[in-house]
């Protein structure tokens, strides 16, 4: 009977002296590998406190969670205080007043560091990558957490076969159109195609080019996530991009293969010789290719002075919610700069394929050697080094997932001979600008 009730004793003194670790909630779009990464790298940040627990819930594809399904979501047991949101929602987690801005939350967590400027704060994030997601005044409004930008995958056994020089991808697309034409007459059925294409050919293009596709500043001047900016993407340079892509759509050298990222399995099988995609993809077809593979940067037009620039971030943020109490949000101040550690940067990078967030993960995987061994993973890196221009910053912009359905949809008609590159051009911006006006 003693020995029970020590027991017992020993049981409510244990508990007295470690209380239940405080949940802290995440919702998150990640599936396959990339969750199971995500796991393991919460459990390390569950192991190295006993503070807080961090939970993480999968919503579905993280660029379906927006502002509109969080506020229909909210309020459940289960409701988060992080949200993984796709970077084209920027402006509408600006808006919705549902977000607490991640400057304010580190300001608050490092009391004796407010006189510290936010830009010193916030240097550590590479340029093109900090400036997606912050505001105005360059303080960060949200996390990075996955980027990727575009990059030019090839076969490099087709320009073997072809007698084209593997080392020596096209730099430009005049290049890339002679490389293309030797491609198609060795037998090559598909020479180029791409994924992603108004992310890839449109909104890439005009940043790597320096570029405006909407005005003030392609709509990131705003405050609040809601502006007066326009679509102005029906430049030179894109009516004379699109044109160029209609024509190598109709001698063979492009191919059309779908919205998303139907592409990648076309130029895996070897169909296709060369394609424009996510640096993200690198990973997954390096398993599926059965050739090899080479990676290098985004051609441009040498013709334009600014170019190349830097390319956009594609991926997602972490936003912190508004609403939580003061424990809490300690304990995601606490996780997310867990997140930014170098180290745990690092691994992130190399066990997804992602590129790096902070120029100290860049340089401490450069230390270890990663890039000399993975030179194919430094290329995307590279092209987000520069620091970004008002017209290369990033894309802010209402309803930006419906502009890039219209944009996908107007290209179509030109690879379907519809309409010409400027006609569609044309409606392209016409019908995004009405869209941008019932956004308000």
């Amino acid at each position: 009977m003693l020995r029970t009730f020590l027991a017992i004793l020993l049981l409510c003194a244990a508990g007295l002296a470690y209380p239940a670790a405080i949940e802290i909630r995440l919702w998150h779009g990640l599936s396959g590998a990339p969750a199971a990464e995500l796991d393991r790298l919460i459990a390390g940040y569950n192991a190295s406190q006993k503070e807080f627990r961090v939970v993480s819930y999968f919503q579905g594809p993280y660029d379906e969670v927006m502002a509109d399904d969080i506020k229909t979501r909210r309020g459940t047991r289960r409701s988060p205080h992080i949200v993984q949101v796709q970077d084209g929602a920027t402006a509408d987690m600006m808006r919705s007043g549902l977000a607490r801005a991640l400057w304010q939350l580190e300001q608050e967590s490092r009391p004796k560091r407010r006189q510290q400027s936010h830009q010193n704060a916030d240097a550590k994030y590479l340029p093109a990558v900090a400036a997606y997601f912050s505001d105005a005044q360059g303080r960060l409004l949200a996390q990075p957490f996955t980027a990727a930008t575009p990059v030019l995958y090839y076969n490099r056994d087709a320009f073997r076969q072809a007698q084209l020089d593997p080392e020596l991808p096209p730099k430009t697309w005049y290049e890339a159109a002679k490389t293309l034409g030797v491609l198609v007459e060795s037998g090559q059925s598909c020479g180029l195609t791409t994924a992603w294409q108004s992310w890839v050919l449109v909104e890439n293009m005009s940043a790597w080019h320096n570029q405006r596709f909407a005005t003030l500043g392609n709509g990131m001047a705003s405050a609040a996530g809601v502006s007066d900016a326009r679509l102005i993407f029906n430049t030179r340079l894109m009516v004379r991009w699109i044109s160029m892509l209609s024509s190598w759509h109709k001698a063979g050298y492009f191919t059309y293969s779908g919205r998303k990222d139907e592409a990648e399995a076309r130029f895996a099988s070897g169909e296709c010789a060369m394609l424009t995609s996510s640096s993200a993809a690198y990973v997954p077809l390096r398993k599926r290719a059965g050739f090899d593979l080479g990676v290098a940067q985004l051609p441009y037009y040498d013709d334009f002075d600014d170019a190349p620039q830097n390319t956009l971030v594609g991926g997602s943020a972490l936003w912190v919610l508004a609403g939580a109490s003061a424990t809490q949000y300690r304990g995601v101040a606490s996780f997310l700069a867990y997140l930014s550690r170098p180290q745990v940067q690092v691994e992130w990078q190399e066990r997804t394929g992602g590129v790096p967030l902070t120029t100290a993960a860049y340089e401490l995987a450069r230390k270890h050697g990663f890039y000399r061994d993975h030179p194919e993973q430094e290329v995307a890196v590279r092209q987000l080094l520069a620091k970004p221009t008002e017209d290369s910053g990033g894309i802010r912009l209402g309803g930006l997932r419906f502009i890039r359905g219209i944009i996908d949809e107007e290209l179509e008609s030109v690879w379907n001979d519809k309409k010409t590159p400027l006609d569609a051009l044309n409606a392209a911006v016409q019908r995004g600008n009405l869209l941008l006006d019932t956004a308000k």
